[in-house]
């Protein structure tokens, strides 16, 4: 497979890693903060600084804080005031990933932020690695309407040691949203994970 026909989204919390990231080939941009803790919504200077320099989409992360994805009311209602933020501000798309306290899809506020979205490109984050039955879970999020792709590692450490689950993902025959898939992927295994899985959008901090 040809690097050519795949997308390469790269995870950043700077300014300079994003400039770096388009320079040497990403596609696109998921901007954060703190990665050290698996990624935090980035600051609005930082994403005003990035949609002023940058050409390629930009993708943010609305996660209020670190730790599990079992979000208060609270929570939430600041996360849907970080998405009108985010979409006033002229992003591409938004990143965010709830479940309930049972390690299930949280499918209610799941359509509610996806509604607030709209018209924005909606990724489903890694908490879908957290459930229970990543398949059943992704069936369920197939159903909810705005949801654009989902980002995972088919429930492994790595994109590599998921592969079969991934290529399970992709296959599914109801699909309708993309697969990005995300672990530990580099320029030395991205093409090999794509064959295999037939994954064509690919994410990490180091993909380019």
């Amino acid at each position: 497979m040809a690097t050519k026909n795949l997308i390469f989204e790269a995870c950043v919390e700077t300014l300079e890693d994003a400039l770096a990231a388009e320079k040497r080939g990403a596609n696109r941009i998921e901007l954060c903060s703190a990665l050290d803790q698996d990624g935090l919504k980035p600051s609005a200077e930082l994403t005003m600084q990035c949609l002023r320099h940058l050409s390629i989409p930009i993708m943010a992360m609305v996660r209020p804080r670190g730790g599990d994805f079992v979000y208060s009311e609270s929570e939430i209602l600041q996360m849907g005031m970080d998405i009108e933020f985010f979409k006033q501000a002229g992003v591409a798309g938004v990143v965010f990933g709830l479940l309930t306290g049972d390690s299930e899809i949280d499918i209610e506020n799941t359509r509610h932020l996806a509604k607030l979205a709209f018209p924005l490109e909606v990724t489903f984050h890694k908490a879908i690695d957290y459930t229970t039955n990543i398949l059943k879970s992704f069936q369920e999020l197939n159903e909810i309407n705005g949801i654009t792709r989902v980002l995972t590692s088919g429930g492994k450490d790595t994109a590599w040691n998921g592969r079969l689950v991934l290529k399970a993902m992709n296959e599914f025959p109801e699909r309708r949203i993309q697969i990005i898939a995300a672990g530990k992927i580099v320029p030395e295994n991205r093409i090999e994970i794509a064959e295999f899985t037939g994954i064509t959008e690919l994410h990490g901090m180091r993909i380019v």
